[in-house]
Formats: structure tokens, C-alpha cells, sequence
């Protein structure tokens, strides 16, 4: 079965499924109609938060990091542990994440209030400016990005997203 013809524009993913959908009529290349331009649109949107970060000095990683605390509010301090639930990485991976942005001063350790082995990591003034600043450039950037939809659109975007997202985020 081949795709529905395009309502819109023809873009790549037009020429790949047609193409597919020529080569290989047994196949249903529908699928690729939508998660085709899911993943090139996750690449552009990747290219754009990068340079959206670049702009505040920040590497995407550093940005998660200081964004998982930012939204914590304020102290703007969490555990090791509840920073790897956030941003979905290993501990030997976070233990090296915390150094580099404590050797950038834009993270530090404290010592934890309830437990005397335990550490929170802390938002520093220049983490939270920066952090702030870099969340700004990138909402600009995913503004325009979405600029061709109107507000309905992007809302009706948005639930069928959730749809497709919300089984991978269920534990």
C-alpha cells in the first residue's frame, strides 16, 4: 500500500516513500510518511538547540543538567541520584558531568542535610544565568520553527506527539 499523496508541499520523505512504495509495492511504506519526518525534523531541531546553546557557552548535556536543577526551583539544589532520573544517564556519566560544570563554576557540591555521606548539587549564580539565558534563545528558536502552524495546529501537534511519546515515558 503506498501513502496518501501529500495535501501539502512534497518534501523528501515524499521521494523516499514513493520510491520505496515503487520498488517494493508488497510493502505498506505508510509508516514511513510520519516517522520519517519525525526523525529529520529531531535532527534539525538538534542542530538548532545546539546552536541555541552554543550562543550561552553551553553543550547540549550541560544544558540538561542545569535545566533539571533550574526547574527544581529554588535552592535549585538536587541529589546525584535525581539528577540521573532527569536526564536519563548512567552515574559514572552524571560523576563526570557534575565535574566539568563544577570545574566551570556553574554547578558546585554541598554537603547534604540529611545524610553525612551525601551530596546535593547546587545551581551557581552564573549556572542560573546562563541556564536562563540559553532557555530563552532556545524557545525563540523552536518558535520559529513552529511559525508555519497556527495555535490550533500546534495544539493538535502536541496531543498527537503525546500519544505516540507517552507508552516509552510509562515505567
Amino acid at each position: 500500500m503506498s501513502a496518501a499523496p501529500p495535501s501539502g508541499p512534497r518534501d523528501e520523505v515524499d521521494r523516499i516513500v514513493d520510491a520505496w512504495a515503487r520498488e517494493r509495492p508488497d510493502l505498506d511504506v505508510a509508516p514511513l510518511s510520519v516517522l520519517s519526518r519525525v526523525t529529520r525534523l529531531s535532527r534539525h531541531l538538534d542542530l538548532a538547540r545546539r546552536q541555541a546553546f552554543a550562543r550561552h557557552g553551553l553543550e547540549p548535556w550541560e544544558f540538561d543538567v542545569l535545566s533539571a536543577l533550574r526547574r527544581a526551583g529554588a535552592p535549585y539544589r538536587m541529589s546525584p541520584g535525581a539528577l540521573l532520573t532527569q536526564t536519563l544517564v548512567t552515574s559514572g556519566t552524571m560523576t563526570n558531568r557534575i565535574d566539568r560544570l563544577a570545574s566551570r563554576a556553574l554547578v558546585e557540591r554541598l554537603p547534604s542535610p540529611d545524610d553525612r555521606r551525601g551530596v546535593l548539587v547546587s545551581l551557581t549564580e552564573e549556572g542560573r544565568t546562563r541556564v536562563d539565558a540559553a532557555m530563552s534563545t532556545l524557545l525563540d528558536v523552536e518558535r520559529a520553527l513552529l511559525d508555519t502552524l497556527g495555535t490550533a495546529e500546534r495544539e493538535r501537534l502536541a496531543d498527537l506527539l503525546r500519544t505516540l511519546v507517552a507508552p516509552f515515558d510509562t515505567p
